[in-house]
């Protein structure tokens, strides 16, 4: 059965456009198009789509007002299209926020480095929405399938080998209660790898812990470079902690978050005390900030003795990188199939057989406070 859509979007050439380039995939039928928020509330009650597309600025009703009406009332996988510019990040963060899962420039040129490839992108992330899980209104509320949906696995083949010394099955989901502090005392800093629904996810997480923190976060969220710094500025108004967009020279701290800037890869590196190291991609990375090679520096920089957690996030990104440090002992934790927007990244890792703890996103804040505070 195809993807069944509703696209939105106040111009006429942008909806056809984007009808177009969906209708060309076999498994993808575009069933309705509106032109304002309002008229978006109405076909999402009367067609139940698999998946709408959102436009942020729109008469009548904006998209982002949109967006908590069809998520309050008929929830379903939204992805929205944003412009790239510092008023496009807050206003697509607000979406996120709303309840949208994903989001893709509104100019395909900005989407890759060529047109077929930008269609090709728009018609992967829809086709993996309409198979992810919804989250409800209420983020970190526990989410329920997409209609006809099951939870999206990673795009690219598996390794299954069997479990690593230690890990938990990938069906078995631990409490905070459960974790262990003794088993966590050698980590020396908290690394935590997401992509799509990672905003909410991240959110949800940092605010459980105390300004007191004791050990150092490293997030990597796959971002624009335009968008990660007002995040950053996000996180730091919503926690305790501080949160900020992380620079070449940083230097790890105790209750210090450095996020990952969107566009670069950022690495860790030894020495008297550990720093961040901001570069550029090599030539056909796919991830811009990739949570493998963020995760990969620190078996070097750290020789193992983190806490690394993958959250939700379509792909596998952050699977080998989470091989690496359990290599030299290091604990990973993954959040579990239900909690999840899209259960790919964590997936990877706990079919690898490489989490320690499979845990629901409401519990991995209070967990990392049971085994460090």
């Amino acid at each position: 059965m195809a993807c069944r859509v509703v696209v939105v979007d106040d111009s006429g050439f942008f909806r056809r456009r984007i009808a177009e380039i969906l209708n060309a995939d076999v498994g993808i039928e575009v069933v309705g198009t509106a032109a304002n928020g309002q008229e978006a509330i109405k076909l999402a009650k009367e067609l139940k789509p698999d998946v709408i597309t959102m436009d942020i600025e729109m008469p009548v009703m904006d998209g982002i007002t949109a967006v908590r009406h069809i998520m309050a009332d008929t929830p379903c996988p939204i992805l929205m299209f944003s412009t790239l510019t510092t008023d496009g990040a807050q206003a697509t963060l607000d979406a996120l926020d709303a309840g949208a899962m994903d989001f893709l420039p509104k100019r395909f040129n900005e989407m890759a480095g060529d047109e077929e490839s930008a269609k090709a992108m728009l018609r992967r992330r829809v086709r993996t929405l309409a198979r992810s899980r919804v989250r409800a209104s209420t983020p970190g509320t526990t989410a329920r399938p997409a209609p006809g949906g099951t939870p999206a696995r990673p795009s690219g083949p598996s390794a299954t080998p069997p479990p690593a010394s230690g890990a938990r099955p990938a069906e078995q989901v631990s409490k905070a209660s459960d974790i262990n502090p003794g088993k966590l005392k050698s980590a020396r800093a908290v690394l935590i790898g997401t992509s799509t629904g990672g905003p909410v996810a991240l959110q949800e997480v940092l605010k459980h812990l105390p300004k007191t923190f004791p050990l150092p976060i490293v997030l990597i969220q796959h971002m624009p470079a335009s968008f990660t710094p007002a995040f950053a500025e996000r996180l730091n108004k919503l926690c305790q902690i501080e949160v900020r967009e992380a620079a070449n020279g940083d230097m790890l701290k105790p209750g210090l978050a450095l996020l990952a800037p969107g566009g670069m890869q950022m690495l860790l590196e030894g020495g008297s005390a550990t720093r961040i190291k901001i570069t550029d991609s090599e030539p056909g990375t796919i991830y811009k900030p990739s949570v493998d090679i963020s995760f990969q520096s620190a078996v070097a920089a750290l020789r193992g003795q983190v806490l690394a957690v993958v959250l939700t996030g379509m792909g596998a990104d952050g699977r080998e990188g989470a091989r690496a440090l359990k290599g030299l002992g290091a604990k990973i934790w993954a959040q579990d199939a239900a909690s999840c927007v899209v259960y790919g990244m964590p997936a990877a890792v706990a079919e690898a057989g490489l989490a320690d703890d499979i845990l629901t996103l409401t519990e991995v804040g209070p967990a990392l406070v049971k085994g460090f505070c």
